[in-house]
């Protein structure tokens, strides 16, 4: 019934596929632990794939040797090539306990591994002090809009203005997003009142988001870095701060989700996730399919693994506002 409404967004979870969401919004999930994305398009010496982005401490891909910039071609000797990163990254996934294979390419040499999946804990919110020109800045990575997230992206921020930064970088890129309350709550760290975002749907009351308490960071320059991979509650945050002119948003093009989605609990334990509304920027844009156009360009290389040319290019917009 729900691949009839031809809907990439509505989906129906099985009682074990709604165990690993509800571990996803608690920031774990049941795998290798690392973090992906598609190989860049216009490469064409290897078989389609993934490339590693992160390898989270601990995790079972660590304890393998996978490190970033490994490519991941084929699971259980079946190529991804073609495949998309969602069925890729299912393919990967797993209950813990179970093994899954690999084909793991690096530096065109390529090797078999065989990894023991298990629940992983993602880092939600990494920080740290980076230089823009003359000028101390916090860098603030956020992994997803998890429950609580909020309060660790304030944490950052305070403890990074205790130490001395002057601007901020908001890296959004490979968040593909998650609870919209989180959006405005993150959102309010950099804004005073105002509308955040809002929502309007057929069988929902249309609502406006607004800015809520004080503001974390009130006044100092933010840059908010985003890429493909970038959606919904992160286009949230990125679009509000874009249009009320309180943030430069640096990268690629985001991912362009303009819809949210209801979750309803089943009796056999499995739950609909069905499409209920789109949200509005406080401009006034739907982002479906279009994503936000960022105010400069800029792309990492992932060819060069001892350089973040994304970041390095969002120093250089925060080095001219600090």
């Amino acid at each position: 019934m729900v691949a009839r409404l031809d809907d990439r967004f509505s989906a129906y979870f099985d009682p074990r596929e709604y165990a690993q969401v509800r571990l996803s919004q608690n920031s774990e999930f049941n795998g290798i632990g690392v973090q992906v994305t598609r190989f860049p398009a216009d490469e064409e010496a290897e078989p389609r794939g993934l490339v590693v982005k992160v390898v989270y401490d601990g995790s079972p891909a660590e304890r393998e040797g996978v490190e970033a910039g490994d490519r991941i071609v084929a699971v259980g000797g079946r190529s991804l090539r073609g495949v998309e990163q969602e069925e890729a990254v299912r393919r990967i996934k797993g209950p813990a306990g179970t093994d899954v294979a690999l084909t793991v390419s690096r530096d065109g040499r390529r090797r078999e591994l065989s990894i023991r999946r298990a629940t992983v804990s993602i880092p939600v919110v990494a920080s740290r002090l980076a230089r823009a020109g003359e000028r101390r800045v916090g860098v603030v990575a956020l992994a997803s809009f998890s429950s609580g997230a909020h309060a660790e992206v304030y944490e950052a921020l305070r403890e990074l203005r205790r130490r001395g930064a002057k601007g901020y970088v908001f890296d959004l890129r490979g968040n593909g997003g998650g609870f919209v309350n989180e959006a405005q709550l993150i959102a309010s760290a950099f804004l005073r009142d105002g509308p955040i975002v809002t929502t309007r749907g057929r069988g929902v009351q249309e609502r406006t988001l607004t800015a809520t308490g004080d503001p974390v960071i009130a006044s100092a320059p933010v840059v908010v870095l985003v890429d493909k991979d970038t959606a919904s509650a992160s286009e949230i945050v990125a679009g509000a701060l874009q249009d009320r002119d309180r943030a430069s948003v640096v990268g690629a093009r985001t991912f362009g989700k303009g819809v949210f989605q209801e979750v309803i609990e089943l009796s056999n334990g499995g739950a609909l996730d069905i499409t209920a509304g789109k949200y509005f920027t406080p401009g006034g844009r739907n982002l479906g399919g279009r994503g936000i156009r960022p105010d400069v360009t800029a792309r990492d290389d992932l060819r060069t693994q001892d350089r973040d040319e994304a970041l390095e290019r969002a120093l250089r917009v925060l080095a001219a506002e600090v």
